[in-house]
């Protein structure tokens, strides 16, 4: 379904945009569904959630720049139900880490898409192995305090 919105800023720098009643309404997947979202050329996938009264879409700063958008632009936006299952690509070293604490692994395989994926991202953004080490570390034990 594709509708025209304005990319809003909400605070100092997060991005996002309302999406009309009617096509939450269309998706027919609830009020919370997954999408996938077309903006400028770029496709990502996220979730349409509740925010004072209107259906809102994150635009992540990282997508904005794959767009070429800004907050106060106008844009046309695609969106889609995104039915295809959400799985993240565990680092190695993470996978072995939770692997071997025991209760970790659990944890993490009991954690919402998105957390999972927080996790992954910080472990694979480490610049040095020595902070992807201590990343792994305090994952490993943040999983273990949740058993």
């Amino acid at each position: 379904m594709r509708f025209t919105t304005t990319v809003e800023l909400g605070g100092k720098t997060a991005t996002g945009f309302a999406v009309p009643d009617e096509v939450v309404t269309a998706l027919g997947s609830g009020k919370r569904p997954a999408v996938a979202v077309t903006v400028g050329g770029h496709t990502y996938r996220t979730t349409v959630s509740s925010m004072g009264g209107r259906y809102m879409v994150p635009l992540s700063a990282e997508n904005r720049s794959a767009a070429g958008v800004a907050a106060g632009d106008e844009v046309d936006v695609d969106v889609e139900l995104d039915t295809a299952p959400r799985e993240v690509v565990v680092p190695d070293d993470l996978a072995a880490a939770l692997d071997a604490a025991p209760g970790a692994r659990a944890a993490y395989d009991g954690l919402s898409f998105t957390r999972r994926k927080e996790y992954a991202r910080l472990v694979d953004d480490a610049k040095t192995d020595a902070t992807r080490q201590r990343r792994i570390a305090k994952a490993v034990e943040e999983l273990r305090k949740d058993t």
